[in-house]
């Protein structure tokens, strides 16, 4: 793997905590719990090794849809996890920040999301970005809505990135999602455009550094073109 080439913005579906779960007769929440740790390991290496952004997909716009239960447990291990873990972000030089709809949150979720991103907001190294309530057509449209509301001359691609809920926030690099679903379940659609597309069978709880940078350096042997054809 050359840390030279290294993808600047990696995101991730964190897919198979229930079914991991499931296949060990456990509660889905035991697997949401083990999630937690495994996206530790994995942006403590992120961090290592040098990339700026990773943005975890942690909870979507549909996940509403799940039983009360595990929507009420999600909702307390993101605001206690958010709430604990300020020495690991101080340790690893760690930003946070949000994308999604964070008006849709609980009070509670939503003072907590914003105390992790002003008390790290000085950390410089990886940036972590939690997509909480995050769906990537929610997103389009209430960058649109701004604009509109600003009453915009023009709705471009221009515009309506510096619209979108991290302007700075540059796109996909490397898209990964675990658990053997091949498809992007509305995250990222806007910055996803041109990212390069992994999917393993590995279940999240069971993903490790290994495969996380074997997936990094099968993106290290990919020809990006953009559209473009590549002089020969």
């Amino acid at each position: 793997m050359s840390n030279s080439a290294l993808p600047v913005h990696i995101g991730i579906i964190m897919d198979g905590n229930g079914r991991w779960a499931k296949q060990r007769n456990l509660p889905r929440t035991s697997g949401h719990k083990e999630g937690l740790n495994v996206a530790k390991n994995i942006v403590r290496e992120a961090a290592k090794l040098g990339v700026k952004y990773v943005t975890l997909y942690t909870f979507s716009t549909e996940n509403w849809k799940r039983a009360q239960e595990e929507v009420g447990f999600l909702m307390n291990l993101i605001r206690s996890h958010l709430r604990a873990e300020f020495e690991f972000y101080k340790e690893n030089g760690i930003r946070i920040q949000h994308i999604g709809d964070i008006e849709g949150l609980p009070l509670d979720v939503q003072q907590e999301i914003r105390k992790a991103i002003a008390d790290t907001a000085h950390f410089t190294g990886l940036t972590v970005v939690l997509a909480i309530n995050y769906g990537g057509r929610n997103e389009i449209c209430r960058a649109v809505n701004k604009l509109i509301e600003n009453k915009s001359d023009e709705i471009s691609e221009e515009t309506i990135a510096k619209a979108m809920d991290i302007p700075e926030l540059p796109d996909v690099d490397l898209l990964i999602r675990t658990g053997g679903e091949l498809r992007l379940s509305n995250f990222l659609l806007w910055h996803a455009a041109y990212a390069e597309l992994v999917f393993t069978d590995t279940l999240w709880p069971d993903y490790n550094i290994n495969e996380f940078k074997e997936h990094i350096e099968l993106f290290q042997k990919r020809t990006r073109r953009f559209g473009a054809v590549l002089s020969e």
